[in-house]
């Protein structure tokens, strides 16, 4: 026993690891799924953006260039200290432009944003600019190029004089060193925003997983939903007829078996009609009073009668529904039977208890006068005469209560040191004909105790009678749509003048407060639509016969 707790236990353990474990995996999969997704529109948004940042830097190059070609040409003709203070302050105003460079049509730095260039020779690529002006400043998309600074994007933009004359260039630059910062801070931006979308998400997805469970009783909804399907699995798959109402007296679940029980169609609206007034009668008063209610009896239209158990369903010491449990009474009716073929099994037990017992003293004695072969042999005798009776009973009927009854009464034929003989082809078969098993034990049962008292009863009569062999004989047959049973006795026999009075309530000849026995086995016999007779000689015995036929059985 300590060891099917333990396995029910960790069963129990194993159950609830699986679904915690399944739990654990489909939040694992969901937190992967968030962050996957919250990393893709991250990595998606810093393409758009670096690439976005890519385009404003040419932007910024050309309208810096723009800006600076038409400041000199205002400021060309200053001195060059002033002309270097000026575009000094100019380039303060602008940080996110590194250099600033004009050259002159000498290839000599006019400016340079650092000054110690300034008079320089540039001997970089010279652009193949255009040598006058046609409309306006020309300028250049921008392009990578290598200079004094190190890897840089840089805008050429054509300046011109007065007459149009081609008077030299300008140069704004952005190091690579400053556009890849740039596109680092925009990486680390969007990587802690990414991190704190998915904090964020793992905390609401957490809070709504929190609450969603405290309305499911601490379920996830994937077990909550699983359990459900395996309620109504279970309910469904029962022998109970099932109704249950919530506190308002609607019907909320109505199983297979209670459909069939009222009579309700499966799929039509005969199902709600019948259930509800079956409700209003039985599950009402129950919601009403929140008492149960058990044991009630009723009988439906087709004739079933029931047992019906009325439950209310609480929550927190109020009442929110109410269950009733229909049984049919039948299977009741057959576990009684299956109890009383129990119950002769056990008495059937006891007799051969006591049979043995005696049996056991023949052994004794005779091991102890010295007669072993005589022992043996009587061993190997009562073993295999037991053996084949048993067999021959178990073999021959299929009824577990008759069965039980007829081997409780060898037995005790045997104690009485009567000899019970079952007939050549014994057979019962249930399919054969209908009847209750709780009827046929009660007709056979007191028709074999008559045979034994009658038996038993001529030990008392003359010395005549008392050495006549003393033997009851036992039959039973079936066949489709008939029974017959038949109980043989050699014992004193019935006279003439009583026969008539045999089935009398009341009548024996074994004694007062006998006599009615047989009176009630014709009754039985009688209200299930057999016949009962008997034939006797005095001094040879007595032989009762009962009948059932198609006919007749079919009214059981």
């Amino acid at each position: 026993m300590l060891y099917n707790r333990r396995k029910m236990k960790n069963t129990r353990y194993a159950k609830k690891g699986s679904l915690n474990s399944i739990r654990r995996e489909m939040q694992k999969t969901h937190l992967i799924l968030i962050v996957v997704i919250t990393i893709l529109l991250s990595v998606g948004g810093a393409y758009i953006n670096v690439n976005a940042n890519a385009q404003a830097v040419d932007q910024s190059l050309l309208n810096t260039a723009d800006l600076i070609s038409r400041l000199y040409g205002f400021t060309k003709n200053l001195p060059r200290d002033e002309l270097t203070g000026y575009f000094n302050s100019i380039c303060t105003e602008l940080p996110d432009i590194d250099v600033i460079s004009i050259v002159g049509p000498d290839n000599l730095r006019v400016y340079h944003t650092n000054n110690d260039y300034i008079g320089t020779s540039y001997g970089g690529v010279v652009p193949d600019l255009p040598q006058t002006a046609q409309g306006g400043p020309t300028t250049f998309h921008a392009v990578d190029e290598t200079g004094p600074s190190g890897p840089q994007r840089r805008t050429y933009c054509a300046i011109y004089d007065e007459n149009g004359g081609y008077a030299g260039f300008i140069m704004t630059i952005i190091l690579k060193t400053s556009i890849h910062s740039a596109t680092y801070k925009t990486i680390l931006l969007f990587i802690a925003v990414t991190i704190a979308a998915i904090l964020l998400e793992i905390l609401i997805s957490g809070t709504l997983s929190r609450r969603i469970k405290q309305k499911l009783h601490g379920y996830e909804p994937d077990t909550f939903s699983a359990m459900y399907t395996i309620r109504d699995n279970i309910l469904e798959s029962i022998h109970e007829g099932i109704i249950a109402i919530d506190d308002e007296k609607q019907i909320q679940f109505i199983n297979r078996v209670a459909k069939k029980i009222l009579g309700c169609d499966e799929e039509g609206k005969d199902a709600l009609i019948n259930g509800r007034l079956f409700a209003e009668k039985f599950l009402f008063e129950t919601v009403a009073t929140g008492e149960s209610v058990q044991g009630m009896h009723e009988k439906t239209e087709s004739g079933t009668e029931l047992l019906i158990d009325c439950i209310p369903v609480k929550q927190d010491g109020r009442i929110k529904g109410a269950v009733a449990l229909l049984h049919d009474r039948t299977e009741y009716t057959k576990l009684m039977e299956d109890l009383s073929g129990t119950k002769y099994l056990v008495d059937s037990m006891r007799a051969n208890n006591h049979d043995f017992t005696n049996k056991l003293h023949v052994i004794l004695g005779l091991i102890q006068i010295g007669e072993y072969d005589k022992a043996v042999s009587y061993i190997e005798n009562i073993s295999i005469i037991q053996r084949e009776t048993l067999s021959r009973v178990m073999h021959s009927v299929d009824n577990p209560s008759f069965a039980a009854l007829l081997i409780g009464k060898i037995a005790r034929a045997s104690e009485c040191n009567v000899k019970f003989i079952l007939k050549e082809g014994i057979r019962f078969k249930g399919t054969d004909i209908q009847l209750p098993s709780e009827a046929l034990v009660t007709i056979v049962g007191n028709l074999i105790d008559n045979a034994l008292d009658a038996m038993n009863m001529q030990v008392t009569l003359d010395s005549g009678f008392s050495t006549q062999l003393r033997e009851l004989t036992f039959g039973v047959f079936t066949k489709p749509g008939e029974l017959l049973i038949t109980v043989k006795d050699k014992g004193c026999g019935i006279s003439d003048d009583v026969k008539d009075k045999v089935f009398d309530n009341g009548f024996s000849t074994k004694g007062k407060g006998r006599g009615v026995g047989l009176y009630h086995t014709r009754q039985l016999v009688e209200s299930l639509g057999g016949t009962i007779s008997f034939e006797s000689q005095v001094g040879v015995g007595t032989c009762f016969m009962v009948n059932f036929r198609q006919g007749q059985a079919g009214s059981i």
